[in-house]
């Protein structure tokens, strides 16, 4: 019963997926060699892992190996002097940390900020004014129709009052 609960729990896949903490690595270990039950449900769930990704891959492009071998012999093959001569082509670029002794590829990414086109700003400034407009307005009304009602009544209160 405490098996079959331990292999519902969820653990067995998260340690098949390798998010699993190291506490619950060594809890795993345990169960396994205590009962059988879990280490047949910990060998079934990686075959069918393994079942999944086979059929679920992606062939890569053809080109795709020979273009990481010739980068890799590339970087390989460059004499120092040219290693050297792109350091300090990137720290002019302004690497600042940039480590001499190592070697980087440079990755440029775009910003993540949204930018919105100016007339935009302009209309949205106007629409914001335009509903304080209108809100002021709303108030106006009601406070005059308030009023208008309020007069209603007392006129009505007076002809009555002239009528008896």
């Amino acid at each position: 019963m405490v098996q079959q609960q331990y292999i519902d729990s969820g653990i067995l896949e998260t340690y098949v997926m390798g998010s699993a903490s190291d506490e619950e690595v060594k809890e795993l270990m345990y169960m396994k060699a205590t009962y059988p039950e879990v280490c047949f449900a910990l060998q079934q769930l990686e075959i069918d892992m393994e079942h999944i990704a086979r059929h679920m891959a992606v062939t890569p492009p053809v080109c795709t190996w020979d273009k990481i071998s010739d980068t890799i012999d590339e970087l390989m093959v460059r004499p120092v002097n040219d290693l050297k001569k792109n350091q300090t082509d990137r720290a002019d670029r302004d690497f600042s940390n940039f480590n001499k002794g190592s070697q980087y590829i440079v990755v440029e990414a775009e910003s993540n900020h949204i930018r919105v086109h100016k007339i935009w700003r302009w209309i949205l400034a106007a629409i914001f004014l335009l509903g304080k407009i209108f809100l002021g307005f709303a108030i106006y009304f009601y406070l005059e129709n308030k009023q208008a009602k309020q007069q209603l009544k007392e006129l009505k209160t007076e002809l009555r009052q002239i009528k008896k």
